[in-house]
């Protein structure tokens, strides 16, 4: 069986799978609607309904009434105009707004479409899915995205960025502060902060960085290769203003992401008990703790009393 990679990638793809799963729903009403005898494509009945539920109307008010653009208002009415299912007239006070109106046969066709096509159609989803569930979260997601557009989330616009030598110094300033209040710096960590592309980056590792649309960069996070396709997540830090905006989540996440892409078989990491705060979140993403990696990585740093391993998303 041929893996389904629309639906393997969750969220990431949800767009595709809905216009696929869109598509079949409107391929199956094409089939009904021609047994009907209707001579309509599924793309056309929104803009037959409208009319026949609210009248004669404008272009711009079809626009507004279907959420789609004008444009496409216009493709679709020169194809109706040509079934003879909706004249166009001009407005007697305004010569360049056209007022849209179901012709008979417009009409006869959607009385078939409510007597004949509806119902069938109604039945026939209804043993798909729960239609009331699916209607109310596509009615909560047209909400949200209304609200605020995807481009602008989550929590307002937050971004990941790949490093530069420009964004070097945030790397070295997001981890010394956390680094400084916990523990002491030292020597090797000086070391990494100061030479990233050389420590991490060069030898197959990475840097990413969250920005925050308010706050500019709020926080980095390391990630370096210490054997064959295996990796260390190292160096991850979080400005305090940032906290509550669910920065460091979304950007461990993208960085378990980059992680896999460079070809990780093994991912770990170390810490301390210290940030609990740190430790819950790599639980909640899919870190386990392991003894293994305690004994193999983490008796070696003298702070680390934390050791874990990715076992997947949680």
């Amino acid at each position: 069986m041929n893996e389904d990679v629309i639906a393997i990638e969750g969220a990431v793809m949800l767009g595709s799978r809905l216009k696929r799963l869109a598509e079949r729903f409107q391929a199956g009403a094409e089939r009904i609607a021609m047994d009907c005898g209707l001579p309509t494509q599924p793309s056309q009945m929104p803009l037959l309904t409208a009319l026949y539920r609210r009248g004669p109307q404008s272009v711009g008010d079809l626009a507004d009434r279907i959420g789609i653009s004008q444009p496409a208002v216009t493709r679709i009415l020169s194809r109706l105009v040509e079934l003879d299912l909706v004249e166009a007239s001009r407005d007697e006070r305004d010569q360049r707004s056209r007022t849209i109106t179901l012709t008979a046969k417009g009409q006869e066709a959607m009385d078939t479409a409510r007597t004949l096509l509806w119902p069938r159609l109604r039945a026939a989803v209804d043993e798909v899915c729960d239609v009331d569930a699916l209607l109310a979260q596509i009615d909560a997601a047209e909400t949200a995205l209304a609200a605020q557009p995807l481009d602008q989330r989550p929590r307002g616009g937050l971004a990941i960025r790949r490093f530069s030598d420009e964004l070097a110094p945030d790397f070295y300033r997001i981890n010394v502060q956390w680094i400084e209040d916990m523990y002491t710096l030292e020597p090797t960590d000086i070391d990494v902060l100061t030479h990233p592309r050389e420590r991490l980056i060069d030898p197959g590792g990475d840097v990413l960085f969250v920005e925050d649309p308010e706050l500019g960069i709020v926080g980095t996070c390391g990630l370096q290769k210490t054997g064959d396709r295996q990796f260390e997540l190292t160096k991850m830090g979080v400005l305090p203003e940032a906290r509550g905006r669910k920065a460091g989540e979304f950007l461990l996440r993208a960085m378990i992401e980059r992680a896999f892409a460079l070809g990780c078989d093994r991912l770990y990491l170390l810490s301390n008990a210290k940030g609990a705060a740190g430790v819950h979140l790599y639980e909640k993403v899919g870190f386990v703790h392991d003894a293994g990696i305690m004994e193999e990585f983490g008796k070696r740093y003298e702070r680390c009393n934390v050791a874990m391993l990715y076992e997947g998303p949680r």
